[in-house]
């Protein structure tokens, strides 16, 4: 088990510097590492670094977060669909990212692979893998939306013509606001509990989505981050960021994971917007650009 553990240990360290690198050239100021560890006597002990970029060009706020945590036992939201791994403990570790850039025509995206294992007493360990990644405009382009799916699609298509249809519906299903009836965004794909193809081809599996991002995104964004844009466009940008918060705390099984097992608060929260709006019952004017971001974008629909 610590050779496995040690080996996708160093694949997600390496997967973060990678991410960071680049994503720190584009806007010009590199990322700030946090190094953090759990105190002893807490009931989840770990450490992990959180790389951090705010105030930048091109990133209002950037975070991507690298985490390896132990447990006593899996919270709730780890058993929902498991109850033989109730009071089991556990490790777990992942890479976890949400950028969220200054201009309202840049999409915010979110990005995490991880492995958790649990380690029920009297018998053997049980992995799973995890992750995906989904993008949130404000404003929409066919062609953004059309390269982010297609790039999701190529790198699970090695592993099953089945991969991609599954895990974009279980996207569309997952990142669903459900107070509010509608979807974060475009979507993208998500799995979780996954271990069907065994340690190996499930851990490739991971390893080629959390390679997927960069190719998935930069192109998007660096379209998308000169633009110019007015106040109006600046305001709808906010008042949808107010539904990036809903749907974390609310719906977010990895939010609620980190804040149930006692995980460090401040890196599991950088996911959220340095400024959201609310305004009551906000409607966009028929037929504007922020009209056809709810009618047109944030829909169910085959992309590729």
């Amino acid at each position: 088990m610590e050779s496995s553990i040690g080996t996708v240990r160093d694949w997600l360290v390496g997967l973060q510097r990678r991410i960071t690198d680049a994503a720190g050239a584009i806007d010009g100021q590199p990322f700030r590492a946090d190094a953090w560890k759990k105190d002893p006597g807490e009931p989840l002990q770990g450490h992990g670094v959180t790389m951090i970029l705010e105030g930048g060009a091109v990133f209002e706020r950037a975070g991507c977060g690298f985490s390896h945590v132990t447990g006593t036992t899996l919270p709730p939201s780890a058993t929902q669909h498991r109850p033989e791994l109730v009071g089991a403990s556990f490790e777990a570790m992942g890479v976890s990212l949400v950028f969220h850039p200054r201009n309202p025509m840049a999409p915010t995206v979110h990005m995490n692979v991880r492995m958790l294992v649990a380690l029920p007493a009297g018998a053997p360990p049980v992995y799973w893998f995890g992750g995906g990644m989904d993008l949130t405009p404000y404003y929409g382009w066919d062609e953004d939306a059309q390269h982010f799916h297609r790039t999701c699609r190529d790198a699970l298509q090695p592993f099953g013509a089945d991969k991609h249809p599954r895990f974009k519906a279980w996207c569309d299903d997952y990142f669903f606001l459900k107070h509010r009836n509608e979807p974060r965004g475009v979507g993208g794909i998500f799995f979780d509990d996954f271990f069907e193809d065994g340690f190996e081809r499930s851990f490739a599996m991971l390893q080629s989505v959390g390679d997927a991002f960069l190719p998935a995104y930069l192109p998007i964004l660096e379209r998308r981050m000169h633009l110019p844009h007015t106040e109006h466009e600046r305001q709808w940008q906010l008042e949808r960021r107010g539904r990036y918060v809903e749907f974390n705390l609310v719906w977010d099984r990895g939010t609620h994971f980190g804040l149930q097992s006692g995980g460090r608060t401040e890196s599991i929260l950088m996911s959220m917007p340095p400024l959201a709006s609310w305004a009551y019952r906000h409607e966009p004017e028929p037929g504007s650009r922020e009209a056809q971001l709810l009618t047109r974008f944030l829909v169910r629909k085959d992309w590729v």
